[in-house]
């Protein structure tokens, strides 16, 4: 049975069906065929797996998002990244992945902050020069860095689905997401000086144009600040730091910028249902197979099966990883935390591993298969948008692939680097 759901699954994948229809056309064989279940379940199902408190933290988080970005943050935090790396090779370039680090406590998803950027800053790139592969290269390579900053979807989802703190998620991601940052300023620098892209400023700024801009940009900046102080203080839950978040954009947008009319608020309204209806879509027929696969007894037999290749913990991570990175090739982010995580988490628990620092690996690799081929939803998104071939992207993503690479093995070798900060502050 477990087999012709797969079967099924990547059939309707590759026919062109919605991931979301896809899933729940999996899940009928175990309800019809095998006449243990009755089809009543699975409407159940739908229905009590968007009944969870902390759930409710998806849509304020956001709306939050929405909302900031009508009250004109976004363009102040464009000028603060331009003024602090505009100034190096391949300025424009350095200036979308520090956005993205910036950007990751206001919008919250890669494939968001790809699709934002790619419009914002692509144009400007390719008028000064840069090809439109390395552009799309960039932008998809540094909008991962938003699934690692507050306040990420993907934590959210990653905590609801296996019971995982989202504070300590939140906290744990600060330092692995500054790392990233990091790492591709510096092949993004390397590659820019070998391929002669010049920066986009003549000389760095003047202390005092970058504390000015620091200071119009102060309050978006603090905004994954308040998260990490509410939630190490006892403040707020995850869902109680949504609808705070959106009652801060709104006095922000309203009564410091004063950008944010009540038609903005409006749009912001209805592109947050536009996002959630896709969100909780995927969350409930996820829900439907995951309990189908559930009966049929897949997690226990997917840790038998993985636990008889190897009995090194180290060896069942990498099998891990390799899942997520193949699965992310074609699932959504969203979905493949949903659907795949509660099947690999328990292997990774038994073999010891700490879920927060599991969390912010399987968060950052299911990202990162969406920058691959063939159906990376990220890769698409930005070569869509800037019109690139996905081969061009290929060849242009190696020095990223290589960073990556290098990333990941720093953070699996130092786990501390997703655990120092949780210990530290939420004890």
């Amino acid at each position: 049975m477990l087999l012709l759901i797969a079967g099924l699954f990547a059939l309707f994948l590759v026919i062109g069906l919605p991931v979301a229809f896809a899933l729940m056309m999996a899940a009928i064989p175990v309800f019809v065929l095998t006449g243990t279940m009755p089809t009543t379940v699975a409407i159940q199902k739908m229905v009590t797996a968007l009944e969870n408190f902390p759930l409710l933290a998806v849509p304020f988080f956001i709306l939050a998002g929405n909302l900031m970005n009508e009250a004109g943050i976004t363009a102040r935090l464009v000028r603060f990244s331009r003024l602090l790396t505009g100034w190096l090779a391949g300025g424009l370039a350095q200036v979308s992945i520090v956005l993205s680090m910036l950007m990751g406590g206001i919008s919250g998803s890669a494939v968001a902050d790809a699709s934002m950027e790619a419009r914002l800053l692509g144009p400007s790139m390719q008028e000064q020069g840069y090809s439109a592969a390395f552009i799309s290269a960039v932008l998809a390579f540094g909008s991962i860095i938003t699934a690692t900053i507050p306040p990420s979807i993907g934590l959210i989802l990653f905590g609801y689905i296996n019971e995982v703190s989202i504070g300590r998620l939140f906290v744990g991601g600060l330092l692995p997401g500054l790392l990233l940052t990091m790492v591709l300023m510096l092949a993004t620098f390397l590659v820019a000086r070998r391929r002669g892209y010049a920066p986009d400023m003549p000389e760095p700024p003047s202390l005092r144009d970058l504390g000015r801009s620091f200071m119009e940009s102060i309050w978006a900046l603090m905004f994954p600040v308040f998260l990490v102080i509410g939630f190490r203080f006892g403040f707020f839950t995850a869902t109680e730091a949504g609808v705070f978040l959106v009652l801060y954009a709104i006095a922000i947008g309203m009564l410091v910028y004063r950008e944010l009319t009540l038609a903005r608020i409006l749009v912001a309204f209805r592109d947050t249902l536009s996002d959630l209806g896709m969100v909780m879509l995927l969350i409930m027929m996820a829900a439907v197979l995951g309990y189908a696969m559930t009966i049929e007894r897949a997690p226990q037999e997917i840790t038998t099966f993985m636990t008889s290749m190897t009995e090194s913990p180290l060896g069942l991570l990498l099998i891990v990883c390799v899942i997520l990175v193949v699965t992310g090739m074609f699932l959504e982010g969203a979905a493949n935390i949903l659907l795949v995580t509660p099947i690999v988490m328990p292997v990774l628990m038994h073999a010891g591993f700490d879920p927060v620092h599991m969390g912010i690996v399987i968060v950052l690799l299911i990202n990162f298969g969406g920058l691959t081929p063939p159906v990376g939803v990220i890769m698409f998104t930005v070569c869509g948008i800037l019109q690139v071939k996905t081969s061009a992207y290929a060849v242009a993503s190696v020095p990223f692939f290589v960073a990556m690479a290098a990333f990941f093995a720093l953070l699996l070798a130092f786990p501390w680097l997703s655990l120092a900060l949780p210990n530290a502050i939420m004890r």
